[in-house]
């Protein structure tokens, strides 16, 4: 064994240490938020450690209930969502809780209450789960002002609101990508450490990309606008190559490799689903607040995704996001349409 090298392993930038540095740049903090992402952290582990025993503990099967969403939940939707109401509101700096998996807003007890209101989807793409496919949690934190009882109406704020976003995905590597509002970085999990070790730091999004993730099998229901894009991606005018389509169907996973590698992820509103799929608040705001703050753009088609001021909490939007120009492209497509109306 080469103990000098294990010894150098001390140095390594652990997402706490990141967070801990971010703080004393802020003397005024109290180290809540600091707290908080320590808990989001270790409910993301316990998720990572339940998706890789999940054919060998049985928990693959379905849970045999239904979610809000008309979704069969399956066993580890359950015991994550589980995971991470328990780890958010014993860290007591919660006031009010969103997970994909709730009906209702969770509202935290007064003797555990803190200022933040945290957006979560805790195992998203779960039904890619049974053939091993990338699945993720994604997460949004706002800020409440502690002045009055917690309400829906302190979640129900646009994204450009936040304070941070990120997502986990369990995957070949756990992968943490976090942003607090000034960069994005990614974090990937040492199994013999137990540590999430910053590995992508500062991560930028390419300008443009060489590759489009849309679900095709929605093109016969597809508005003119997207239908153009797509077209364009496959038989371009302009003379360059046609674009890659790289389409998994777990967000989590497209969006990290858009992020990475540059390109636009569309998920439009289409006939079947005239508001779109994708949830506003745990879905397209924290992944489009990593997107801005990646130099990318994400856009519903009608205006700024974090722009947004959600009504309901499981609201659904429309989302384009991804490298500028290819935003800027779908955007300009928009307008036009827009013109013509």
């Amino acid at each position: 064994m080469d103990h000098s090298a294990d010894a150098q392993r001390t140095d390594l930038m652990t997402i706490t240490r990141y967070v801990l540095n971010e703080q004393s740049k802020h003397p005024e903090s109290r180290g809540d938020f600091t707290i908080l992402l320590n808990h989001i952290v270790l409910g993301c582990k316990f998720v990572c450690s339940a998706v890789n025993k999940a054919g060998l503990a049985k928990l693959i099967g379905l849970a045999g209930e239904t979610n809000v969403q008309g979704e069969e939940q399956k066993k580890l939707d359950v015991l994550s969502n589980e995971v991470f109401v328990k780890a958010l509101i014993s860290s007591s700096r919660t006031c009010i809780l969103v997970s994909e998996e709730d009906e209702e807003a969770t509202i935290v007890e007064p003797s555990k209450r803190g200022k933040y209101c945290v957006v979560f989807d805790p195992l998203d793409g779960s039904s890619n789960i049974d053939c091993g496919v990338s699945i993720g949690t994604i997460f949004g934190i706002y800020v409440v002002k502690d002045d009055h009882e917690p309400t829906i109406e302190d979640v129900l704020q646009p994204g450009k609101h936040m304070v941070a976003a990120g997502y986990c995905m369990y995957g070949s590597s756990c992968t943490l990508v976090l942003s607090t509002g000034t960069g994005v970085n990614g974090f990937t999990l040492d199994p013999s450490l137990g540590e999430f070790i910053l590995t992508h730091p500062d991560i930028k999004i390419p300008k443009k990309g060489k590759i489009y993730s849309v679900n095709e099998g929605n093109a016969k229901n597809w508005d003119r606008p997207t239908a153009t894009y797509v077209e364009k991606c496959k038989f371009p005018t302009d003379g360059s190559s046609p674009k890659s389509l790289r389409y998994i169907g777990s967000m989590v996973a497209d969006v990290h490799r858009t992020l990475l590698y540059g390109g636009i992820f569309l998920y439009p509103a289409d006939k079947k689903s005239p508001n779109g799929k994708l949830r506003v608040l745990y879905e397209v705001f924290p992944m489009s607040f990593l997107m801005e703050q990646a130099g990318g753009q994400a856009f519903t088609g009608k205006q700024r995704a974090l722009d947004l001021v959600p009504t309901k909490l499981h609201e659904r939007s429309p989302i384009f996001l991804g490298s500028y120009d290819d935003v800027e492209e779908i955007k300009a497509l928009y307008a036009a349409e827009a013109k013509q109306e």
